[in-house]
């Protein structure tokens, strides 16, 4: 703070000296600022729409948390049945793409920083999504130069290469203890079975009524009655716990070369330039050097 304030102040004295000086100070444009579109807008006042999320916990022996209750709880039992902490986080990586389609899901991509107390050295993983090979610095753009609004949101181009799949396989084979059919089989038996929306993504459903109404893969699953599911109705996603039940057998390959990633790539063809079969195989997860600094 007193570095701030003596900053502030000598920049304030060299500013005064300034205004006394013969030679009246240069007047520069300044630079507009970058206008989003109405899509962009729009998905950044939806993200944290309800901020109803703190919910204190205490705890003696140790903790797990996360956003959603399920997904804690399968972290949990897997701490408890003799996993170690990245054992418990794959779980519910995996966990949360049943328990939280809004956020978590096989799609996405993500960071996991690990210390490994054997070694003694941390670890940034990398796992987040890439663009496709085929993606330009101009695609979101018209022929006039400007943004197609909602291209980069709501259409095939938004998709990235997804990370999530590999980056779980790559930390549990690292620093994990147990297979990973055993990690992810909580996270199929939920998706299987299914669970009750909860309030929070009852809302979550209803507000985004609009854009998910556009996909009947979409309605097929989080839609009852030709409206969003509500609280308390049970959210079964077969398919997705299909999908699992295949990494756990086969590992991160089903998804990036297998039976997932052809389906992948039909859907993404009629496409150019789009998310690819290439692009799938070609993904790769990447350890990185912690950025450290000290604090006081």
């Amino acid at each position: 703070i007193r570095f701030t304030l003596l900053t502030s102040s000598v920049a304030l004295a060299l500013a005064s000296l300034a205004a006394c000086g013969s030679n009246p100070p240069a007047v520069t444009a300044a630079t507009p600022p970058v206008q989003q579109t109405a899509s962009a807008k729009a998905a950044s006042a939806a993200y944290d729409f309800d901020m109803d999320v703190f919910h204190p916990v205490v705890a003696k022996n140790g903790m797990v948390a996360t956003e959603q209750a399920l997904a804690s709880k399968i972290g949990l039992d897997i701490l408890k049945a003799g996993g170690n902490a990245v054992d418990a986080a794959v779980g519910i990586g995996f966990a949360l793409a049943v328990a939280l389609p809004n956020a978590g899901n096989l799609g996405g991509g993500g960071f996991m920083m690990v210390y490994d107390a054997k070694s003694g050295k941390s670890v940034a993983l990398d796992f987040r999504e890439i663009a496709p090979n085929n993606a330009t610095r101009d695609m979101y753009l018209d022929a006039k130069g400007n943004v197609v609004d909602g291209k980069s949101l709501y259409t095939h181009y938004a998709v990235g290469v997804p990370g999530t799949v590999a980056g779980m396989e790559h930390a549990l084979k690292s620093w994990g203890t147990l297979p990973l059919a055993q990690v992810i089989a909580p996270a199929i038996a939920l998706a299987e079975s299914g669970f009750p929306v909860s309030e929070t993504l009852a809302k979550i459903l209803q507000q985004e009524k609009k854009t998910m109404g556009q996909w009947p893969a979409t309605r097929d699953i989080f839609w009852k009655n030709d409206e969003p599911l509500k609280m308390g109705e049970s959210l079964v996603q077969k398919d997705l716990a299909q999908s699992m039940r295949l990494i756990g057998q086969q590992g991160a390959k089903a998804f990036y070369e297998g039976e997932i990633a052809q389906k992948i790539a039909a859907e993404m063809a009629p496409h150019a330039n789009a998310l690819s079969l290439q692009d799938l195989r070609e993904y790769k997860v990447v350890e990185r050097e912690p950025t450290r600094g000290t604090y006081r």
